[in-house]
């Protein structure tokens, strides 16, 4: 699969279609296979006990996997989420971003499946798994 984008270009994009996430999520790598995504944790993203939310986790890994989609169709504001499962394995790292490594599992002209596992940065083992499908909009 070729890459649309750079990550700079990807992150452009994002700020482009959704100013609202501006600084909270970066692109850190991008392939042909998906991408690798920053969330930068600050205290808006923390539930009781200093931990990450699990809504964070799941704005994460859903741009990811949007990120990862985009990054081989190109510009398509519009591809949407149409379906979503979530585990939530082990309690994030207080303190530490979030990162998450979304890979494609299928690319079709419809449909984009992706995996993401998310890591509390600096952690060996995932915090979280997610499966994301995506609808991609027909060619005009």
């Amino acid at each position: 699969m070729s890459v649309q984008f750079t990550p700079e270009e990807m992150n452009a994009y994002l700020e482009e279609v959704f100013p609202q996430i501006k600084g909270v999520y970066v692109v850190e790598e991008l392939t042909g296979k998906g991408c690798v995504m920053r969330l930068n944790v600050t205290e808006r993203q923390l539930r009781p006990g200093g931990t990450v939310s699990g809504p964070a986790m799941f704005g994460l890994a859903d741009v990811s996997a949007y990120a990862a989609t985009m990054g081989q169709i190109g510009r398509e504001a519009m591809t949407v989420t149409t379906n979503a499962s979530f585990d939530f394995m082990r309690k994030p790292k207080a303190g530490r971003d979030m990162i998450a490594r979304a890979t494609l599992l299928k690319l079709g002209k419809t449909l984009s499946v992706t995996d993401i596992l998310l890591y509390s940065e600096g952690e060996p083992d995932p915090v979280a798994r997610s499966t994301m499908t995506y609808a991609i909009p027909p060619k005009k």
